[in-house]
């Protein structure tokens, strides 16, 4: 068997962390459980991670990659910028409907941080890092599709990470509930973030009543 290199250790670990903070809770999972859950011994958990909060880190970065990876694929541009966005929207409900467990995670490892002393950055850092991911699919978004922003892009990823935190949160507690109201709720969520981005066909319109006035 070849031998891994520290970022393939330092991936297995992550998602063994995630699977078993999933599973058991946050404060349950000791690194014991998580070298277990990733065949290997302590010492290599040890060699990989240096502390706690490193891990933690890694465990948030991981989970926001999982979906943002899905999302950066539904959002290749489409005929409208309209439906461009309620692709990815679309595609996030979904990564929240079929991985509950997973986004569950993300608000325990919050209220973790949170109240674990010396460990207060690393709920900053995930909202940062909610942010940083946004700011990135809007410009990422903006290179391929002709639109101008109405509102600074960090306010717009800013607003998008504290929207989609609700939406997630709403869906995780009312579950199969959510489920038939949810093409409501992501049409109106679309046309909101539509009118703060302006799309093409609005801004001829505009240009084209400017001319004949």
């Amino acid at each position: 068997m070849a031998r891994q290199s520290l970022a393939e250790r330092r991936r297995q670990l992550t998602e063994a962390a995630i699977r078993a903070m999933t599973r058991d809770g946050v404060a349950r999972t000791t690194t014991r459980s998580i070298a277990a859950e990733a065949g290997v011994s302590l010492s290599v958990f040890h060699y990989c991670f240096d502390s706690k909060q490193v891990l933690l880190e890694s465990v948030i970065e991981a989970i926001t990659e999982h979906y943002i990876t899905v999302v950066k694929e539904a959002i290749r541009p489409r005929a409208t910028l309209r439906e461009t966005v309620r692709a990815g929207f679309q595609a996030y409900w979904d990564h929240v409907h079929a991985h509950p467990g997973e986004h569950m995670l993300t608000y325990e490892l919050t209220q973790y941080a949170l109240r674990q002393p010396g460990f207060e950055h690393l709920a900053r850092r995930q909202y940062e890092l909610y942010a940083d991911t946004y700011t990135g699919l809007i410009e990422e978004l903006g290179r391929s599709m002709d639109f101008e922003l109405r509102v600074p892009a960090p306010t717009l990823a800013r607003y998008l990470a504290a929207m989609t935190d609700g939406l997630t949160l709403s869906l995780l507690v009312l579950g199969k509930d959510a489920v038939p109201a949810s093409a409501d709720i992501l049409d109106t969520i679309t046309e909101h973030v539509a009118s703060l981005v302006g799309d093409e066909p609005a801004r001829q319109s505009t240009e084209v009543a400017g001319g004949t006035a």
